[in-house]
């Protein structure tokens, strides 16, 4: 991984780049693009999670007792941003099947592109997990940033923000307003539109997750 910033981290790994240019292929249809953001989710995840507390627990083996480490404490949970979000959380529970998962629902307005959210839903005890708070597109950094205000307003401390692809604009935002949150983005792209979409980007993530325009 590249560092961005202090706490800010930009995947390198051929892989994930090779995944995004699909992405962004307007030829690439629902079915495909959606199996994609998932396995980026896993792809990603992997890396962004190399952190996680563990312990030794003493197992049986077939050949002998022994001590063998395990993740240590109230584990993982993930939380999507409705509804992009959620094009992620398959490949990330592949990853931890125990996670608990949680939803953050945000809407941006189309005039002010301010986000505004109309759901919260957070797995208790939050304060004791480690969270994972993710969206596939880091645009404006708004919905991002509120999101993670209302992880913090609940209990949250170990946060990280997990997204695939983010430009300066957001990613600057984001760890302005929260430097003490861990951010992955999968690559950074060049700025922003006059209607607030990453460029060169890939359209509305959540209209080709779903299949919906």
């Amino acid at each position: 991984m590249i560092k961005f910033a202090e706490n800010v981290f930009v995947f390198d790994h051929p892989l994930i780049k090779h995944k995004i240019s699909i992405l962004r292929d307007k030829r690439t249809g629902t079915n495909e693009f959606r199996s994609i953001v998932e396995e980026l989710g896993m792809l990603m995840g992997y890396e962004a999670l190399s952190d996680l507390p563990i312990k030794n627990v003493e197992i049986e083996t077939p050949i002998v007792k022994c001590n063998a480490p395990m993740l240590d404490g109230r584990k993982l949970a993930i939380v999507p941003i409705l509804r992009a979000g959620l094009g992620m959380v398959s490949g990330l529970t592949a990853l931890v099947p125990s996670a608990k998962i949680g939803h953050i629902g945000m809407y941006r307005d189309e005039e002010t592109l301010m986000p505004h959210e109309y759901f919260c839903k957070l797995p208790n005890p939050i304060e004791e997990r480690v969270i994972l708070v993710v969206d596939p597109m880091l645009a404006t950094g708004g919905s991002a940033t509120d999101a993670i205000n209302l992880v913090k307003s609940r209990g949250g401390r170990k946060i990280k923000f997990l997204s695939i692809i983010g430009c300066p604009t957001g990613i600057n935002k984001l760890h302005e307003m929260h430097p003490d949150i861990q951010i992955y983005v999968g690559t950074v792209d060049e700025k922003l539109n006059e209607k607030g979409y990453i460029v060169p980007g890939l359209g509305d993530a959540g209209d080709r997750i779903f299949g919906t325009k």
